[in-house]
């Protein structure tokens, strides 16, 4: 039987290379409040993390698609005052950069925003740390569906067997699994 080395490791980052839950939803509760829309954090972190911000936004009664956007764009711009909460999983990323270092390749790939990705990753100051970042708005179909895996690997030239991902919830975990790759579950 032939052996696959592995050469790709997928990552997703909201809740599985860093803690960003506490961070995100302060940021939301703070720009619904700016709308007149009240949210707990408890609510927000049990029904909506991990949602694209459209579709939760849509998910509170937003329907007009103008201020979705100008939401979207003010939760980008406040989220940044939140990051005192963030927590980076250290053996995760220490795995990451170890594979790297080997000749490995890592990507990131999230439903979240560009934008908030980078702000991360600057202010944790992993710069340099990733290969390629795959974002939500790239990619047509959100997971559970698990284009962002597949276009990944694609953009790589690797086959799923040569590739294993780290997820954290329950639509990433069914991506994960539907790309025919191997897959972890991370819980920080």
């Amino acid at each position: 039987m032939a052996t696959h080395p592995i050469r790709l490791i997928l990552t997703d980052f909201d809740g599985t290379l860093v803690d960003t839950r506490r961070a995100n939803a302060r940021a939301y509760i703070a720009t619904l409040a700016e709308a007149g829309i009240r949210i707990d954090e408890e609510t927000y972190l049990a029904r909506y993390f991990g949602m694209r911000c459209n579709e939760f936004l849509t998910a509170m009664g937003i329907g007009d698609a103008a201020e979705r956007e100008w939401l979207r764009l003010r939760k980008i711009a406040l989220y940044p005052s939140f990051f005192d909460s963030l927590r980076l999983n250290e053996p995760l990323w220490n795995f990451c950069r170890s594979f790297r270092a080997q000749g490995g390749r890592v990507w990131i790939v999230s439903t979240g925003s560009r934008a908030n990705i980078d702000h991360v990753i600057r202010h944790l100051g992993l710069e340099g740390g990733f290969d390629g970042i795959l974002s939500g708005l790239e990619i047509e179909r959100p997971k559970p569906a698990p284009d962002c895996f597949l276009e990944a690997m694609r953009r790589e030239g690797c086959t799923p067997r040569e590739t294993v991902i780290f997820e954290d919830s329950a639509v990433g975990l069914a991506a994960a699994e539907a790309s025919g790759a191997a897959y972890f579950k991370v819980e920080m």
